[in-house]
């Protein structure tokens, strides 16, 4: 935090994610960080995330194998997360228009119904993004890689609307980011949880991890330490999706709450400036960048 300014007003961040508790995991603390500094943080939520898996056992009758009422509750849960974090400004794609609903996992059934997500017409999708980009212009552009992350349809669709959406829009952004986390802080994790009777995904080794990126891909480090408790906070919000017992909080639990306060990316567009940490990586999305 020392290495950046104190005020961020007038600066501007757009993320674009997939589903409720995407935000909170991959950025929660790097948001709750610039929204707090004064800059204008706007989140796009492309699905409600109807085909999540329920974890809380009082809430299976929400999954859309029995009364379909996931998306709603999620609504609520996004809403509640984000007052963690203190965003406001937190809208799902074509809210008021139409809705895209959760494409579920590559390969399934439900991929193939018309109303997913990994149905949607890029370009239309893409139209609706670069609305909200005019709207709000950001000088910069969070979302995932070209595979989403580790491969779900939704992840990489968002990465095609997104980045399609920063050609057609009139606003141009200055800096673009893809999410992304390090082999090796992925690999010293896996070993921290070995023999703890939690596993971190079933992972055995970091090759086994498809979201873990060459730590020489990951350009930029922004330390949201100060605002872990709130992004943890954030993700306990997402009860449905995220479980106390689970990977994320054993990962806590044995690295210590800077695993999730360090959030790690790579620059796709615009220069790495000043200040860098010992690694050589950038410490804030916004260097480099004039209002």
């Amino acid at each position: 935090m020392s290495a950046m300014q104190s005020d961020y007003s007038g600066f501007r961040l757009l993320l674009v994610h997939a589903h409720p508790d995407d935000e909170t995991i991959n950025n929660g603390a790097t948001m709750a960080m610039y929204a707090s500094l004064g800059a204008d943080v706007t989140l796009i939520t492309c699905t409600r995330g109807e085909e999540g898996e329920v974890l809380v056992p009082e809430l299976s009758h929400l999954a859309s194998t029995q009364s379909d009422e996931l998306g709603a509750h999620r609504i609520v849960e996004l809403a509640n997360a984000m007052k963690k974090l203190g965003i406001e400004d937190h809208r799902f794609l074509g809210d008021g228009d139409e809705i895209f609903r959760d494409s579920g996992m590559m390969g399934t059934d439900q991929n193939s119904n018309p109303n997913v997500f990994w149905q949607a017409d890029v370009e239309h999708a893409a139209d609706l993004v670069a609305k909200v980009i005019d709207e709000v212009k950001p000088h910069v552009l969070v979302t995932y890689d070209e595979i989403g992350g580790y491969g779900h349809p939704d992840h990489i669709q968002a990465h095609k609307v997104a980045m399609r959406a920063s050609e057609k829009s009139k606003w141009q952004i200055s800096k673009i980011y893809w999410n992304t986390l390090p082999k090796s802080v992925i690999a010293e994790g896996i070993e921290k949880l070995k023999g703890t009777g939690t596993d971190f995904f079933g992972a055995e080794s970091v090759d086994d991890i498809p979201f873990a990126a060459d730590d020489s891909l990951v350009t930029t480090v922004i330390d949201g330490n100060k605002f872990v408790d709130a992004k943890m906070e954030a993700m306990k919000a997402h009860r449905t999706q995220i479980a106390l017992d689970g990977p994320f909080f054993a990962l806590s639990n044995n690295l210590g709450l800077q695993v999730w306060g360090n959030e790690y990316y790579r620059l796709v567009k615009g220069l790495k400036a000043q200040p860098f940490n010992s690694e050589g990586r950038e410490m804030d999305l916004f260097a480099g960048i004039s209002k």
